[in-house]
């Protein structure tokens, strides 16, 4: 499984629909990508079963796996908000999770100053997403979309300062 894929190609729908599923107590936040491949009710489904396996939690990101035996990717935020990656085979039964991050939940101060700071950084963006950093020296990774639909990775130090910033290809 490749986490830096998941990652590059996470992209999520500004205003997401939110539906209390029955399995787990979980909370499905219906995620699109923009050249995703699992269409709507297969995505439902297999994000489903993703959330099911790590116990509760928001979808973030569904993929088809290009690895051999792997027929999904799905990233989902746990409730402790630790971010797990589970792979899935075609019967929807798991594979493996790895956590996504270096395991240090995002609390929602945390993402909410991080998303300022990304946000100062690309001035009329919108935040798609706040994760904990797995580099050195970098606390927070924050995903932007501008304004002009260009996608911005924005790094930012534990107090907040932004590192760098780069647009996605």
């Amino acid at each position: 499984m490749n986490t830096a894929k998941l990652r590059s190609k996470r992209v999520l729908v500004t205003t997401a629909a939110v539906a209390a599923l029955a399995v787990g107590g979980g909370v499905w936040a219906t995620a699109a990508a923009a050249d995703t491949d699992v269409p709507g009710a297969d995505r439902d489904r297999v994000g489903a079963a993703a959330v099911r396996a790590v116990g509760g939690g928001e979808v973030l990101d569904v993929e088809s796996s290009d690895d051999q035996g792997e027929a999904y990717e799905v990233e989902v935020r746990k409730p402790d908000g630790a971010e797990v990656d589970v792979v899935l085979g075609k019967d929807l039964e798991p594979i493996g999770q790895q956590t996504a991050t270096d395991g240090s939940p995002v609390t929602d101060a945390q993402r909410a100053s991080a998303g300022k700071a990304a946000l100062d950084a690309v001035a009329g963006g919108t935040v798609v997403d706040v994760e904990a950093g797995d580099e050195q020296g970098v606390a927070y990774e924050v995903d932007v979309r501008a304004a002009d639909d260009t996608e911005w990775d924005v790094r930012l130090d534990e107090a907040f300062k932004v590192l760098g910033k780069n647009a996605d290809d």
